[in-house]
């Protein structure tokens, strides 16, 4: 009985160990056998660029181990940080908080291309806000609440965020251009960017001037700068 139970508490701890949540930007046991691969190191920017310009010195900055934007910097490049490579199918996980009435997002499916002026003109966009200062006025349309699949749904499920100042965590998955958003854990949003209900979507929303928005499968993962700081971390990926 006693051998029985020394094993049993060997097991568990070595699961543990091997399970544990892994220190800030780096990769637990388990990521790193199921593949996970960090687009944050905590140091450096590498890996991303800013969208159609060179890689430059930019209001994107390593502060405090974080990813942060200081949109009120003069003198350097703004813009919307990109990353390097195209991603198609994949598990994106990031952690991000936002300043106060901040808002931001994230793209996914971002061409770049000279002649499409932002990022946000191809990529459909995760919302980042901070709502309890952003002011009821904005909160009433519910499709630009965080985690929504911008402008076009509002939240699946509701999921209140992290106070100001904690971290929030989010997730992206796609496969085949069928993706969902999650929110701390929720499920917020879920479409196909395949089925001619999302492009029916497109063509009554302001998007439909710019003629690739919301029409691709695969493409860079986008950060977007605003008029407002936000910081990220543990930002990963698993392609699928």
């Amino acid at each position: 009985m006693k051998k029985a139970l020394i094993y049993l508490l060997s097991v568990g701890l070595l699961w543990s160990c091997s399970n544990k949540k892994a220190e800030n930007n780096q990769l637990n046991d388990q990521e790193k056998k199921d593949n996970w691969t960090l687009l944050f190191d905590g140091k450096t920017t590498n890996g991303w660029h800013l969208y159609n310009k060179a890689k430059v010195p930019s209001t994107w900055m390593v502060k405090n181990d974080e990813l942060y934007c200081n949109p009120d910097t003069v003198g350097i490049e703004h813009g919307d940080l990109i990353s390097d490579k195209i991603y198609r199918n994949f598990d994106f996980k990031f952690d991000w908080k936002i300043s106060k009435a901040g808002n931001s997002g994230v793209f996914i499916n971002v061409i770049e291309n000279d002649t499409i002026p932002t990022a946000w003109a191809s990529g459909p966009e995760y919302q980042l806000l901070e709502h309890e200062n952003i002011g009821a006025a904005y909160l009433k349309d519910s499709t630009k609440w965080a985690a929504c699949l911008y402008g076009f749904a509002p939240q699946k499920n509701r999921v209140n965020l992290k106070p100001l100042g904690q971290w929030n965590e989010s997730r992206i998955k796609q496969i085949n251009g069928k993706v969902e958003f999650y929110l701390n854990g929720v499920m917020t949003a879920e479409q196909d960017f395949n089925v001619d209900t999302w492009k029916n979507m497109v063509s009554n929303s302001g998007f439909k001037y710019f003629p690739l928005f919301g029409k691709n499968i695969a493409g860079h993962i986008a950060l977007q700068e605003w008029s407002k700081g936000v910081s990220f971390r543990n930002i990963k990926i698993k392609e699928l």
